[in-house]
């Protein structure tokens, strides 16, 4: 493995960074698709017939969006995306990193648009009422009030998303693109040495998704804040008394 990482490390640094930013592309274009959809899918049902209907389609649509992504792998989703481009295209290919950022980005939405979903459902209903309450549209209400307390909620569902795309982007050697695992082929077919390959590679995956691991926990243990803390005063108390209050500690 040593001589191996020797003489190809390179290569392999090559591929740790393809692997990473269709990973980390693919997750945030994802996340984004999610919010949108879980946006769209809370909008109450308008009460013009028309717009009504239009509305039932555009659930119905994305619904069949969300099942299929998630209903079928995404190597077969690769070969169908970027074949299809050529079918389309009198069999003039898209650029495979290209390529790779469609597909995963895709994927990765139909995934998150269920994630985003739950975290909506989790927040309490009394705060959609609250804000409809002071005048705040659907909108705003979802991006003011929700949406920040359900981005927390599901921070660690994202984060896993993300670790699982670093390992998911190695089905795209399908279609041709140089991330760590088409690299790994590539040595092997140069080396005919795969076992040691395969396993360098292996630990290559594992260091990443180890340690963006750790990485995210700690993000998620910084925005849950200070476990001590102390309320000065009430609502109840005038300005002078607060102040008073709060002097003495």
């Amino acid at each position: 493995m040593w001589n191996i990482l020797s003489e190809y490390y390179i290569d392999i640094l090559i591929g740790v960074g393809y692997t990473m930013l269709v990973a980390l592309i693919g997750t945030v274009v994802g996340l984004v698709i999610g919010v949108l959809i879980g946006v769209y899918r809370t909008i109450p049902d308008p009460k013009s017939k028309a717009a009504l209907v239009f509305k039932k389609i555009g659930d119905y649509i994305l619904t069949a969006y969300v099942e299929i992504f998630r209903g079928t792998p995404m190597m077969v989703q690769a070969m169908v995306i970027f074949w299809g481009f050529a079918e389309l295209n009198g069999g003039r290919t898209l650029n495979v990193t290209v390529s790779g950022l469609i597909i995963v980005s895709i994927n990765t939405g139909a995934y998150m648009a269920e994630i985003v979903r739950g975290g909506i459902i989790s927040i309490d209903k009394g705060q959609f009422e609250g804000a409809h309450a002071l005048g705040l549209t659907h909108t705003q209400t979802m991006f003011n009030v929700v949406l920040p307390q359900a981005l927390r909620n599901i921070l660690p569902s994202v984060s896993n998303e993300f670790i699982i795309n670093i390992k998911d982007t190695s089905v795209l050697n399908v279609i041709g693109f140089t991330e760590l695992f088409f690299v790994a082929k590539d040595i092997v077919t140069q080396t005919y040495k795969t076992f040691p390959t395969y396993l360098l590679v292996a630990i290559v995956y594992f260091i990443l998704t180890f340690g963006i691991s750790m990485l995210l926990r700690f993000v998620e243990r910084k925005m849950d804040g200070s476990k001590n803390y102390k309320v000065l005063g009430s609502q109840n108390l005038d300005a002078e008394s607060y102040a008073r209050e709060a002097r003495n500690g």
